[in-house]
């Protein structure tokens, strides 16, 4: 079952348009700007996975300080897939994916 999207209140429309003057202002940065918006997104337009590059992948890697055996464990995959990940033998999908887009966006730390 689909769910329902909620229809936008004024309250919410001149949020986000005044959201929007204090970015082009200067007064706001793009990543609060995107915060606010992304509270207020329809359910239905959240972001999309943006794919990953294996140098990508292995920059994530090395910036958490970790052995492929250990990042493998806590992508729940095996270190043999993360190092055809790193390799470009194989390409993330599903959950991996998803949660190797938390990591490069928000830190290790967002799913410890």
């Amino acid at each position: 079952m689909k769910p329902k999207s909620k229809k936008q209140s004024g309250l919410t429309r001149a949020l986000l348009e005044t959201a929007e003057d204090m970015h082009r202002s200067g007064i706001l940065d793009t990543a609060s700007l995107d915060k606010i918006t992304a509270r207020h997104r329809p359910a239905d337009a959240a972001p999309a996975r943006q794919p990953l590059s294996p140098q990508e992948i292995r920059r994530i890697r090395a910036r958490t300080r970790m052995s492929q055996a250990v990042f493998a464990r806590y992508l729940n995959v095996t270190a043999g897939y993360v190092s055809q990940l790193e390799r470009g033998a194989k390409h993330p999908t599903g959950a991996a994916l998803a949660l190797l887009n938390v990591i490069r966006r928000k830190g290790i730390e967002a799913i410890l």
